[in-house]
């Protein structure tokens, strides 16, 4: 098979602060000094990176260098990722957003679309590329965040997560949860519009996440023969399973390139977060043992996907998509 109709091997780094999982006020990005050692081993590979990329991390000069190398070199692609609480304009909807870290959705519109419109000048300023591509913070989308992306210039998202639900990971105390993506398609579809008019369409690019259970994956794959007293039933059974490191599922990451491999699926997402590259600036990842067990895992990772996949940005895969019809 030529290289290029192998599937598409897309790698989505969400490029934020350090160690976000402690709500601290202070938000620093040494962690970008780490990554450049990742992106020599995507290279390695003749993988790319889609850094998709937070407000404060925008202005590290570290990132600011390796994306706009990166760019220079086509081996990779910016993206922009919202954080909402920390992105300007800073309107304030609990007693402390640093901590509760609300949702985009949970904003009003008009602040939302600011939001989006200052982040969105920052990166294409600093980078001089039109950004296309986007993952919201803390996976919460909707159809009016997508519209208003439509309405920016983006074409790509990818802050889907099939099989799992946030509905009960609040952002807002007051709030309403996350996003329910329990029903979810697993493959490319139009969130907003459709392929006959592009201009005004968002291509949704979900997040890799299958079950453990062969016959659910199944099942999941073939949703339409589904009732929907099916669907609620198998919700309790699912036990995803992401396409994203965490130090101990080396063997889980490989069984999904095979399932993906074995169904002719045209594409598989891995993700991590730029701070789960440094020690310590996680909760996973915590000393320099740890950090080099994942690029020993890592490697051995993306040495299989060489074999059997094409690397790609979000854009080069939403580039062949639209080709394709």
């Amino acid at each position: 098979m030529g290289i290029n109709n192998l599937p598409h091997f897309i790698i989505t780094v969400d490029t934020e602060g350090d160690d976000l999982w402690s709500k601290s006020k202070d938000i620093s990005t040494k962690n970008s000094e780490y990554l450049p050692r990742f992106q020599e081993l995507c290279e390695k590979y003749q993988l790319k990176a889609t850094y998709l990329t937070t407000y404060e991390m925008a202005f590290s000069n570290a990132f600011k260098d390796l994306g706009k190398t990166v760019l220079k070199n086509n081996t990779g692609e910016i993206g922009m990722h919202l954080h909402a609480w920390n992105n300007p304009p800073q309107v304030q909807l609990t007693k402390n957003d640093y901590f509760f870290q609300p949702y985009a959705i949970e904003y009003d519109n008009k602040i939302l679309r600011e939001k989006i419109r200052i982040l969105t000048t920052v990166l294409e300023d600093t980078f001089s590329k039109k950004i296309i591509s986007h993952r919201a913070g803390r996976w919460a989308f909707n159809k009016n965040y997508a519209k208003i992306l439509v309405e920016e210039g983006y074409k790509i998202d990818c802050s889907v997560t099939p099989l799992r639900s946030w509905k009960n990971t609040l952002g807002d105390p007051n709030g309403k949860g996350g996003t329910d993506y329990s029903d979810s398609p697993n493959k490319p579809y139009w969130f907003i519009g459709s392929s006959k008019e592009f201009d005004n369409s968002l291509l949704e690019v979900p997040m890799t996440i299958i079950s453990e259970n062969k016959l659910l994956n199944y099942i999941c794959d073939n949703r339409l023969l589904m009732s929907e007293w099916l669907k609620r039933r198998l919700k309790t059974y699912m036990k995803p399973l992401w396409l994203r490191p965490n130090g101990k599922n080396l063997d889980q990451m490989k069984y999904i390139l095979d399932y993906k491999l074995a169904i002719k699926d045209n594409y598989a997402m891995f993700m991590l977060h730029s701070s789960e590259l440094m020690p310590g600036s996680n909760p996973i990842f915590k000393n320099n043992q740890a950090i080099e067990n994942l690029y020993s895992q890592l490697d051995e990772l993306f040495a299989k996907v060489k074999d059997n996949y094409q690397g790609s940005t979000l854009s080069e895969f939403y580039n062949k998509i639209i080709k394709k019809i």
